[in-house]
Formats: C-alpha cells, sequence, structure tokens
C-alpha cells in the first residue's frame, strides 16, 4: 500500500496495526508509528544561508577573477601592480568622473610614449587566480581612446611566472567621448592555484580603461559573468528548500551608510556601486582590508540562483538599524520611509507584473516571469525595543499591501537571556508569522538541547533555525573545526527540529563558505581554494537531512518517549508520501555502538531491505581536507527488514539514515 492510501486510511483506521502485532515497549526497542503522521514537514525545512563572508561572493561564488576591477577601492590600485622598466610620471594615472558617474567614478589613463618602454599592469586576484589547463576564459574591458595607437597584450602567469594563455586586444578608437568595450577568449596551457593577470601595452598613444575583467568559460550553466560552477553544484546537491540572501550582518553594515541597498545591486553590472565589505576590518586575528563588494552577485542573481537550484528565496532587508555590536546606529522613526519603501518595491521587483515598474525591471534583465518571493526578513540579529518599534511599522505597510508575504523577525543574537526573552514575548503578542533564532554554541549544547521545541505552542509563531553551527572550541574562535564532533551533535539536535516540524517550519547552518586563504570566521560548511572545494562532515549532515526531507512527522519512540539522549542516541523519523518510503535518522554520539531493534508499526508490507546511509568517523574529530576531501562522508548499503523490524547497529560518532519502502 502506498504511504498516500495509507495516510488516509489512518484517519478513519489504525487496523493496519494488525499485520504486525504491537511490541511491548522496551528500551532495546524503537517503535516507529509509519501510520500516525503527526505534523507536516515544511518544503522549507532544509535550506542554505548565505552571507558575503570569507570570500564567499567576490573571490567565492561570483566567479570573477580580477580583485578591484573598477579602481574604486579605497586605495584605487589594491591588487594592481604597474611594470616598466623605464619611470615615466603620469604613465598610469587613476582618474575620478565622481560628478558624471557616482557609482563608478574611477578608472584608469594609460599613456604611452616611447615603442622602446616596458609599461604593464598586474593583477594579483583574490588571492590568487585559479587557473585550470584547457579551460577558456573570457577577459574584457572598458576602454576609451579618442586615437587608436595601443594594443593589449592579456597574458595568464602561473605562480612562477610563467605565462600560461595569451591573446591580444585591438582597440578601435572611440568618438564623443564615448566609452566601448572590448573582448577576447582564450585557453590556458597549464593549471596554477594562484596565477595572475598580466596587460601590458605595445605602441604609443592614450587608453582609458574601466571594468578590466576576467572569467573562466564554465561558469554555472555557462553564464558568462557567472558564478562558479564547483561551488553552485554543492548547494544544488543538497537541494535545500530556501536560500537566504544577502547575509547576515552584511545587512545591517557597520554603520547604516555601509548597509546591504538591494537597488544598488541590479541593473547593468558596471553600474552597481561597490561598497566596503563589513567584514573587512571586523576581526583583528584576521584583518582583510581588500575585501569590498562589487556586487556583481547582486539581488537579481541571488533570486535566479534560487530558481536554479529549486530553493524558495528568503531576502533579508535593512530594518533602518546597523550593527549593534558596532555603532548601534539607527534611523530616527520619522526617516524611515524610505527603508520601508525598499522592502514594498523588493516585493514588486520580484513578482510583480511587468507592467509594474519594478516589474518592468526584473523583466529588462532578462526575467519576465516572477520570481514567486512568498517570504522576507525585517532585520538581522536586531534587538530591543528600537528593533521592535521598527519592525512594527514595517509589519503593518507590508502586510497591508501584500498580506500573503510571510515576514521572519529577529529573536537576536542569542537563544536565551534577558534579550531573547523580550523579544521572542514581543514578537509572540505581535502574532509574528516566523521568528529566527540563533544559535552558535558547543557541541554539548546542541546534545542537550535536541528537545528544546518539544513544548513549544503549536499553533503560534512558527521557528526558523536561522543560524547554527556547533563549535569545537569557543565562538569566534580560530581554532574552530569542522569536524565529526560538531557534526554529528548538529545532526542530534536536528533530530528534535524535526521532531517538531509542527513548529520548526525552516533551518539553515552558517556560515556557507570560507576560503582558505581568505576566511574571517569559522567553522564553515563548505571550504574552498581557488579551484577546488570540498563539504565538510557538517556539509553531509545537512545534505543527508534535505535529501531525506520526507512529507510528515511521525512518531519514533523508546519506552514510550521521544528519543532525545537516552541511551546516547537521538531519533527522528518521516514518511515521504512522494516516494512511499519511512525515513528514520538515528544519531549515536558516543565513543560505544549501540544497537538497537528499529520495529517499523502501521504498514502491512514492507520492502525486504531497507537503505542505509552511515555518516561515521574513525574516531571523534576528524576532518575532511583539500588532500582528501571525502575522508567523512556518507556510504550506503541495504540492510534487511525481517518482519517489519530492522537490526540496527549504530557505530560510535555516527549518524544513519534508513530508508524503507511502504509496498
Amino acid at each position: 500500500m502506498r504511504i498516500k492510501q495509507l495516510l488516509a486510511a489512518s484517519l478513519v483506521s489504525i487496523g493496519f496495526l494488525s499485520a504486525t502485532p504491537m511490541l511491548a515497549q522496551n528500551s532495546n526497542t524503537i517503535m516507529v508509528q509509519v501510520n500516525k503522521p503527526v505534523a507536516a514537514v515544511q518544503p522549507t525545512m532544509w535550506g542554505v544561508f548565505f552571507e558575503d563572508i570569507n570570500l564567499g561572493a567576490d573571490g567565492g561564488i561570483y566567479a570573477e577573477l580580477v580583485k578591484n576591477r573598477s579602481f574604486e577601492f579605497y586605495q584605487p590600485l589594491m591588487g594592481w601592480t604597474v611594470t616598466q622598466n623605464k619611470f615615466n610620471e603620469g604613465s598610469v594615472l587613476v582618474m575620478n568622473r565622481e560628478e558624471k558617474n557616482t557609482a563608478n567614478p574611477r578608472f584608469i589613463r594609460i599613456t604611452r610614449d616611447a615603442a622602446t618602454d616596458t609599461l604593464g599592469i598586474t593583477n594579483e586576484g583574490f588571492r590568487g587566480m585559479g587557473i585550470k589547463k584547457g579551460l577558456g576564459y573570457d577577459f574584457s574591458v572598458m576602454y576609451r581612446q579618442p586615437v587608436a595607437g595601443l594594443k593589449l597584450h592579456i597574458e595568464l602567469m602561473s605562480t612562477a611566472g610563467k605565462v600560461i594563455g595569451a591573446t591580444t586586444i585591438t582597440p578601435a578608437a572611440t568618438t564623443n567621448d564615448s566609452w566601448s568595450k572590448a573582448s577576447a577568449s582564450f585557453n590556458a596551457t597549464d593549471t596554477s592555484l594562484k596565477g595572475k593577470l598580466n596587460i601590458w601595452f605595445e605602441g604609443t598613444g592614450k587608453i582609458d580603461l574601466d571594468m578590466v575583467s576576467l572569467f573562466p568559460e564554465d561558469t554555472w550553466k555557462k553564464r558568462p559573468g557567472g558564478m562558479r560552477a564547483d561551488m553552485i553544484q554543492l548547494l544544488a546537491d543538497m537541494k535545500p528548500g530556501f536560500i537566504r540572501f544577502p547575509g547576515g550582518c552584511i545587512v545591517e553594515g557597520h554603520e547604516l551608510s555601509t548597509r546591504y541597498q538591494w537597488k544598488k545591486t541590479i541593473g547593468p553590472v558596471e553600474e552597481r556601486q561597490l561598497s566596503i565589505n563589513r567584514w573587512n576590518n571586523e576581526f583583528a586575528h584576521r584583518p582583510t582590508p581588500d575585501y569590498f563588494q562589487t556586487f556583481g552577485l547582486g539581488f537579481f542573481e541571488y533570486f535566479q540562483l534560487a530558481e536554479d537550484i529549486g530553493a524558495a528565496p528568503l531576502p533579508i532587508l535593512n530594518c533602518g538599524m546597523a550593527c549593534q555590536f558596532n555603532t548601534a546606529e539607527v534611523i530616527p522613526i520619522d526617516q524611515l520611509d524610505p527603508y520601508v519603501q525598499d522592502a514594498l518595491d523588493l516585493i514588486e521587483f520580484a513578482n510583480g507584473d511587468i507592467t509594474t515598474p519594478w516589474g518592468k525591471v526584473r523583466a529588462g534583465m532578462g526575467h519576465p516571469a516572477p520570481f514567486n518571493l512568498k517570504m522576507m526578513g525585517v532585520g538581522n540579529e536586531n534587538w530591543g525595543p528600537q528593533y521592535i518599534e521598527r519592525l512594527k511599522i514595517f509589519s503593518k505597510a507590508i502586510k497591508a499591501r501584500y498580506p500573503e508575504i510571510k515576514l521572519v523577525n529577529s529573536s537576536g543574537t542569542d537563544p536565551n537571556g534577558e534579550r531573547f526573552d523580550y523579544l521572542n514575548g514581543e514578537l509572540r503578542k505581535m502574532n509574528a508569522d516566523i521568528i529566527d533564532e540563533h544559535y552558535y554554541r558547543r557541541p554539548e549544547w546542541f546534545l542537550a538541547n535536541a528537545a528544546r521545541y518539544d513544548n513549544y505552542p503549536r499553533n503560534a509563531s512558527k521557528i526558523f533555525a536561522g543560524e547554527y553551527a556547533a563549535q569545537s572550541d569557543h565562538t569566534v574562535s580560530i581554532e574552530n573545526k569542522n569536524n565529526t564532533e560538531t557534526a554529528i551533535a548538529e545532526a542530534a539536535f536536528m533530530t528534535g527540529l524535526e521532531r517538531n516540524a509542527a513548529v520548526v517550519n525552516m533551518a539553515s547552518y552558517a556560515p556557507l563558505f570560507a576560503h582558505i586563504d581568505g576566511w574571517q570566521w569559522t567553522p564553515d560548511l563548505i571550504w574552498v581554494n581557488n579551484v577546488q572545494s570540498y563539504g565538510t562532515p557538517n556539509y553531509y549532515v545537512q545534505k543527508l537531512y534535505s535529501l531525506n526531507k520526507g512529507t510528515n512527522v511521525v512518531p519514533a519512540l523508546m519506552d514510550g518517549k521521544s528519543v532525545s539522549g537516552q541511551d546516547s542516541i537521538y531519533v527522528s523519523a518521516v514518511i515521504d508520501t512522494k516516494t512511499g518510503d519511512v525515513i528514520v535518522k538515528l544519531v549515536n554520539p558516543s565513543a560505544k555502538p549501540v544497537s538497537k531493534i528499529i520495529s517499523l508499526n502501521g504498514a502491512k508490507k514492507l520492502s525486504a531491505a531497507a537503505t542505509l546511509t552511515l555518516l561515521k568517523s574513525k574516531e571523534d574529530g576528524e576532518v575532511n581536507t583539500f588532500a582528501n576531501p571525502d575522508a567523512v562522508s556518507p556510504v550506503m548499503s541495504t540492510i534487511p527488514v525481517k518482519a517489519n523490524k530492522i537490526a540496527a547497529v549504530l557505530p560510535a560518532h555516527s549518524f544513519s539514515v534508513y530508508r524503507i519502502g511502504i509496498k
């Protein structure tokens, strides 16, 4: 019998139990009541949280290889080196046209007077450029020159200084002070983890350059100027239910002038106004003075990415408050209207008909169909009465025009304490749609709090476990590791999230990405260098939950109780009406194996074998690396099902997912 039929039948009868007589409850048996669904699992249950931290966007999923391509960093030639064999004052000048172009005011002017002089500029990329042998690269540059006279030699350089790919461009003359775009494509002849881009000039004359760009041809979906395919593939493989963007603290900014403003991130790339990244100098232990946001990855691209990987978009907007850890700057209430209007305009940009002003902008960018936005966050990790006061204004305005949009609200930085208690109380008085809770704690906290939501009200505000990650050392420690201890503790905690799907509708680990040479925060779900990427043990935990999400929670009991630490194990179970499976997840964080009988009650006939996906480690604290990216990764096998029972052996430090078909 298929699960949908079984579910329907369960509403009128529990006769299926006669096929497998009820066993007396004992501490060695986990009773899974297949025909007793207790809550629906939302399609958004397991998602991903993206923030431009740890070189997550520029130098990360945004595949641009040139750092400071438009010379807008506070040091205009940061990332660039000028090469010349004979010093000529003014051969490379930084020009500023702020009155004419506030979004992209700077460009460089190259002047080469003598044909015998060497003159060139070299870009170091984001901790180097990852170059792959045989791969095509697309170079482009905006230029202006009244009289033709200079040829550009474009070269890819290896770490050792060897040319490993080259082409030339001979720009034509431009007229009426206008800018043109020149481009060329060529292949790399070798691989380099930390290459560079070199441009040297032949001939004499003067030329203005801006938006110097280099992209690999193997971007996600082969989109020119797109995203790094291997990183996005790791997300797509998870099949996340949602993607939250653009952060995090990036939304708030160090102060309001550096907050994230979505309208500055859309339209032609050369017209998007760069901003300093708030992680630029946040941590003394990892200063990153060259960390900026070019917004080549902007709100349009975020929505497009969500659509690509089948995830619901969850944008987060500034609520008129900067980061309270930094400046605690707030916009006065009587000046809040533009912030509220940004939220209303974003909904129109995402969902509006092409006849609306912002729907027309979306269509002009190549997406006439709406993005089907259903939810939005107002503020990030904000707290205090000042947040509630502003949130009420946002909520009233958004709900008046778009009552169908669900709003995600902040419960602050911690899962308990006076700040949390105040916000939780006020948000529930407001009948908040979704409350965003965050927890960065030691693994012990996650094990101890797996039952956190067992007693939350079922028919009130829903919970978004918006940011969580077990810290192997302590929060904001450079010693934090993505190891099996933290991953298994998270898996145990997630059994409590899944068991309480009536309360918890969404969950996401954070942060998502980290560059091995450019991180500010650990731990992180996925690690990359310039040519490689790998998932951590924590990544595989998230992926296994997402791929085995199911549609309905069913009871999984031991001694008549939910299993949340008894005999050192944690258990949850779901059924999937789409595939006709029951899925049981079991976590053993202890150092000793545990044996249990899984008794599947309420189905007349089950498959003769279960699929077991097992994530375990040889020892607690094991990690994945670039040299061994699959050291801790899931292994699949089949386990017999006899008389509706499975003899389950849970290895030490393990996460087991049993999937059994119902016939």
